[in-house]
């Protein structure tokens, strides 16, 4: 009920170079659980922004009256990757040496705020349930810890698909929960859920 609403929510979004440069917002509005109404819409070129800063943007909505006030960080991408089994980040002696000494008894309190790394290797699903016609799907995994996403590529019309990467995510609280998605890509539309599973970091 407000032409003016305030939502001071904070997403990080992990920018990696071969993903498009322009971020895309929508603004909805909601009457109920069933009627919905696209108010407007505005694009962010990333790669325009000044880097370790954060930029206070006000942009105007398309075709619409109104516009979003919204500030925007771009920085360095720290201790979040995605990489093949061959080249897993921790799997160097020399840097798993490098991240005990970091992370002993007597360096525990130099840093609060960094507790750690989780490393997740994603191998393959089985079994999967045929979300299309043909008997088939086309899954990919989606990987969830706090505000930090990440997924895999898509495996095409295949319930046993094998994606075979590491995804390395910083840890910013020990009570978060790993959530584990599998989703089937269903083309423009949303994709159909397969699955899901979550571990909560306390019990690794």
């Amino acid at each position: 009920k407000s032409a003016n609403p305030q939502w001071r929510e904070q997403f990080d979004f992990h920018y990696f170079s071969d993903r498009k440069d322009i971020l895309d917002i929508e603004v909805w509005r909601k009457d109920n659980k069933k009627h919905e109404e696209l108010l407007g819409t505005c694009h962010v070129d990333i790669t325009a922004l000044p880097t370790k800063q954060t930029n206070c943007l006000e942009l105007p909505l398309e075709k619409h009256p109104g516009s979003l006030l919204m500030l925007v960080a771009v920085a360095p991408c720290t201790g979040v990757s995605i990489s093949d089994l061959c080249v897993c980040p921790l799997g160097d002696p020399n840097e798993r040496q490098q991240i005990s000494q970091r992370y002993c008894i007597k360096n525990s309190f130099r840093d609060i705020k960094d507790i750690g790394f989780l490393q997740v290797k994603v191998l393959k699903a089985v079994d999967l349930m045929a979300a299309d016609f043909s008997g088939k799907s086309d899954p990919f995994c989606v990987l969830e810890l706090g505000n930090d996403m990440l997924q895999t590529h898509t495996v095409y019309k295949n319930l046993n698909p094998e994606w075979n990467k590491v995804f390395t995510f910083p840890i910013k609280d020990i009570h978060d929960v790993l959530e584990v998605t599998v989703f089937d890509e269903d083309g423009d539309k949303p994709p159909d859920f397969l699955g899901k599973v979550a571990i909560p970091l306390l019990s690794v």
